[in-house]
């Protein structure tokens, strides 16, 4: 799955893909929110792990779980 966050006050956006499920991303990101943590981490599907301030959050934008066929399609 494709995750694309956008912290504020930066021109560029963090984008990565893991293999975690859209609902264990909304999970983690509604509870550092609800729970009022400092920063929320993620880890992409290569094993790098990312620490997103969340007072800089500005959104998290979450594509789909389908993977990406390859090769032509009739």
């Amino acid at each position: 799955m494709d995750i694309r966050i956008g912290i504020a006050n930066t021109g560029r956006e963090l984008t990565f893909e893991t293999n975690e499920s859209a609902a264990e991303v909304k999970k983690s990101v509604s509870d550092a929110l609800s729970t009022g943590a400092t920063h929320i981490e993620f880890t992409d599907a290569r094993g790098s792990s990312y620490l997103v301030p969340t007072s800089g959050l500005a959104y998290v934008e979450l594509g789909s779980d389908q993977s990406r066929r390859v090769g032509f399609v009739a």
